[in-house]
């Protein structure tokens, strides 16, 4: 494994054997299984604030004999610039080429945490400044979240979801668009999406018309629960869509269209306000409530659901800690 840079580009199969190891670590049963991370230097770049990201990567490196370094750019480290051919006469002081590839040489693998722009549709499609941490890092660079995928929060939910549910093929998993006060990427959708997919679940989207997600993505995801022998359907049901899911996963992201119209945006949320969720969304006693966190209550979901014994966000953040450990572990175990 070079980099871990989204879902979208290992097989089921690839992800299933990652989530097996992240329980063993969780139970206690994996034995030496995480002994490459042992004196090994985990280098992390955040672009944007982050609770549990950081908190589980560092933790994570720290439980089995690792290291972490955590920088924040623009804070404790310069603003970076990432496009090629750039005139750096303003507030950008150093550029990319040179950050990643100094912090490959101090460090083993590194992690990269960007986040959508939302201005220019094309420009986050293209990922840049993960892609480019890539090219000139020389050490493997995992995505702690990009513009396009949050790859480790779908490996957490992926695992979530075989903790709550067993066997997870042929069971039905909802991604229901919810509300916000702002736009936000895609990059959680699509890699829940794909964690669900990647399961063998059969998967519904359920939101309103114009938040289509990334069509490769949808793609993806329909090849791989055909070849699980499970559906993919989008809808704007919410509420039948929910009806007999067997995990509910809400999340937030904003309309394609209304790119760099922020107040546009706003009003749309507004129109949309009762796709909130809430008990009644939980169709069955055994239906399961996912989110990333974090969460705007009473906006996104009510605090009744929030505060269900079902809903699991907890879980899910807590596999952020073991899901990270079986990525870097697998990834370390390939460098001599």
């Amino acid at each position: 494994m070079k980099h871990f840079l989204g879902l979208f580009d290992f097989s089921p199969d690839e992800l299933d054997r990652l989530v097996a190891l992240a329980r063993r670590l969780k139970s206690g049963e994996a034995g030496d299984e995480a002994r490459a991370i042992r004196g090994r230097i985990f280098g992390m770049v955040f672009f944007n604030p982050s609770l549990r990201t950081r908190s589980s990567s560092e933790a994570a490196m720290l439980r089995f004999g690792g290291h972490a370094l955590t920088l924040s750019v623009g804070g404790d480290a310069w603003r970076l610039e990432h496009r090629d051919g750039a005139v750096m006469d303003g507030d950008r002081a150093e550029h990319v080429r040179e950050a990643a590839a100094v912090l490959g040489r101090y460090c083993d693998v590194l992690g990269v945490r960007t986040f959508a722009q939302m201005h220019d549709a094309a420009e986050d499609a293209a990922d840049t400044v993960l892609q480019t941490f890539a090219k000139y890092a020389g050490v493997p660079v995992v995505s702690l979240e990009s513009a396009v995928e949050h790859s480790c929060q779908g490996m957490a939910d992926m695992m979530t979801l075989a903790e709550k549910l067993g066997p997870t093929p042929g069971k039905r998993f909802v991604l229901t668009w919810a509300p916000h006060v702002k736009g936000l990427p895609m990059a959680v959708p699509h890699s829940a999406m794909l964690a669900a997919a990647a399961a063998g679940m059969n998967v519904t989207i359920a939101h309103p018309p114009g938040y289509e997600l990334g069509e490769a993505f949808l793609d993806r995801a329909q090849q791989w629960c055909a070849a699980a022998g499970a559906s993919l359907a989008v809808t704007d049901d919410q509420r039948t869509a929910c009806r007999d899911a067997d995990a509910v996963y809400a999340k937030s992201w904003g309309n394609p269209a209304m790119y760099g119209d922020p107040d546009a945006q706003k009003d749309d949320f507004r129109r949309h306000a009762d796709w909130m969720i809430g008990p009644r969304h939980l169709g069955k006693p055994t239906t399961v409530l996912m989110h990333c966190l974090p969460v705007r209550r009473n906006v996104v979901i009510a605090d009744s659901a929030m505060d269900d014994p079902r809903c699991a966000v907890i879980d899910q953040a807590e596999n952020r800690l073991w899901t990270q450990a079986a990525v870097l572990s697998t990834m370390l175990s390939k460098i001599q």
